[in-house]
Order: structure tokens, then C-alpha cells, then sequence
């Protein structure tokens, strides 16, 4: 029989296990946007580090980012199969998004897992 304190142990190690695997997730959290322009249109994604080092969190910063800046190094996502055969918004290349007046930039959601890119 597990005495209470074998069961308080096993209670602090399983809270301090999902503390650190929702730090991970909070670490590799991805922010997916729209990028539409008169020709088509395309997702990318940028990480929470990167869309502070571009001045907000939010489609605008990245609009305004782009705009100020006339370019900017992004990842294109698109949806492809898993490891496991589940759907996933993943990266597939590294890409160079130039200004333009036409541009638009919009937050975009997936009902899919999103891989973080490298």
C-alpha cells in the first residue's frame, strides 16, 4: 500500500512534469498569419521571440514590420501529414516576403497541430 507521503512525491513529480512540458509548449508556440496580396495568397508562421523582435505579437507588427522594413525572412506553412498520419501545419521553406501597397497581412487559424520551424 503507497503511504501519503509516496503519493504526495508522486503528485509533486507528475505537476512538476507538466509544468515543464507546458513551459515546451509555450516556448514552441507559433503564430500563424495570412499573407495576401493580389496574386495569392500564403501562411506564415513566426515564433513569439520573433514577433517581439519585430515590436508586437499581432498581424499589425508584422504589416508594419514588412512595411518599415521592405522585406522580411519568414517560414511558409502548409498542411502535410505527420509522422503518425495526422494533418499538421508544417514549414516547408524559408521565404523572403517584399513590401507592397497591395499587401495583407492576417491572422490565420488552423484546426491542425503546428510544427515549429527550425
Amino acid at each position: 500500500m503507497l503511504s501519503r507521503c509516496d503519493l504526495i512525491r508522486g503528485g509533486a513529480v507528475a505537476l512538476l512534469t507538466l509544468s515543464i512540458q507546458g513551459a515546451w509548449a509555450q516556448e514552441t508556440k507559433m503564430n500563424l498569419f495570412k499573407i495576401v496580396t493580389i496574386k495569392d495568397e500564403i501562411i506564415v508562421g513566426l515564433s513569439a521571440d520573433e514577433l517581439q523582435a519585430l515590436g508586437g505579437n499581432d498581424a499589425s507588427a508584422v504589416a508594419h514590420a514588412l512595411a518599415q522594413k521592405g522585406d522580411l525572412t519568414v517560414w511558409q506553412y502548409n498542411v502535410h501529414r505527420g509522422p503518425n498520419g495526422e494533418l499538421q501545419q508544417a514549414p516547408t521553406a524559408k521565404i523572403g516576403l517584399l513590401a507592397n501597397a497591395s499587401l495583407r497581412v492576417e491572422p490565420y487559424a488552423t484546426p491542425y497541430k503546428i510544427v515549429p520551424h527550425p
